[in-house]
């Protein structure tokens, strides 16, 4: 299992550069090249999300993204360090009420771009989990 580790200030102009790593070492892993532009995306979107939530909360430590390549899958995670209180238990107002429904719209487009997702979050901030199959390498002739 080959793993490649990228954190980076929670800075909007920081996402393109995640984007592009991920593009290529999604490539190198063996991601269809019909499905890059997605995993682009899916990152961007992860990514996004995550410099959001750090700027809102006024965290300054790095977003961390890992990128996993296993025999047949290859995986994103996106991890951020903003606590999450539980449901019914924040401050309710329109600001919260926008922020919410822009986090679930954001969730929303990388479900639709990700073969699998995976969503977690506690106390001590989230975790976006994204899969995609791989193909296996032709083999080259002798």
């Amino acid at each position: 299992m080959a793993t490649v580790e990228l954190r980076f200030s929670a800075l909007p102009g920081h996402v393109r550069t995640a984007r592009l790593v991920a593009a290529a070492v999604a490539r190198r892993a063996g991601v269809d090249e019909a499905v890059l532009d997605e995993v682009r995306l899916a990152v961007g979107e992860a990514c996004s999300r995550a410099v959001g939530l750090h700027q809102s909360a006024g965290i300054t430590a790095p977003v961390r993204v890992a990128l996993v390549e296993e025999e047949k899958q290859f995986s994103i995670e996106v991890g951020d360090e903003a606590p999450r209180s539980v449901p019914g238990g924040g401050a309710a107002g329109d600001a919260a009420d926008a922020e919410a429904e822009e986090d679930e719209m954001g969730l929303a487009v990388i479900s639709g771009l990700v073969d699998d997702v995976e969503v977690t979050s506690d106390a001590h901030g989230g975790l976006i989990r994204m899969t995609w199959q791989t193909t296996p390498p032709e083999a080259v002739p002798a």
